[in-house]
């Protein structure tokens, strides 16, 4: 549903898109406005030397420009995206992209977890993103398992049953939808 935050971050100039193979996934639902919060997952993904998609609630100010000037200078393929939706939606779709990227968690604050602790195999991966100024796309899990993604669809398929809002049930069939394609 969004786009990149910069258009700085793009690495096909001539289409203005990114475009990563086998990126780290880092998913959170703050906000990030000091890039101190992040610097040890920056720091791990450019020793490994994959990208690094960052979607979170936003990401700006400090942080974003040192995202910015890292891409700039070539030390480290970086982007970073707005969540998806608004509210407990965006927490629902979140959840939904760490199943199928396989992160071990969505950093938020109720999470013991801080986002300084958290490791490369914390993150998740997909085979690879694409991102235009206005969506982003996440192509197919490298390792994320089938049954948590069968676990979440059942999940999200139970809801759409109890549900008696035919907005609410809309939105959990396009969930569902991402869900099932593995996009």
């Amino acid at each position: 549903d969004r786009g990149y935050l910069s258009p700085y971050f793009v690495t096909n100039a001539e289409k203005m898109l990114v475009e990563f193979e086998n990126p780290y996934i880092f998913l959170t639902e703050k906000k990030i406005n000091l890039v101190q919060s992040i610097l040890p997952i920056l720091e791990n993904v450019a020793r490994s030397g994959r990208p690094l998609l960052i979607i979170a609630e936003d990401v700006e100010g400090e942080a974003l420009s040192t995202l910015v000037l890292n891409k700039l200078r070539g030390g480290l393929q970086v982007a970073a995206v707005k969540a998806p939706g608004f509210g407990d939606r965006r927490k629902d779709m979140l959840g939904d992209i760490a199943v199928i990227v396989g992160a071990k968690y969505v950093v938020n604050d109720e999470l013991a977890v801080k986002m300084e602790d958290i490791a490369l195999s914390d993150l998740g991966t997909a085979k690879s993103v694409r991102i235009t100024k206005d969506a982003t796309t996440i192509i197919g899990s490298v390792d994320s398992s089938s049954e948590s993604i069968a676990s979440r669809t059942n999940q999200i398929k139970a809801q759409i049953e109890n549900s008696s809002s035919d907005y609410d049930k809309e939105k959990l069939r396009e969930r569902l939808a991402k869900l099932s394609g593995g996009v």
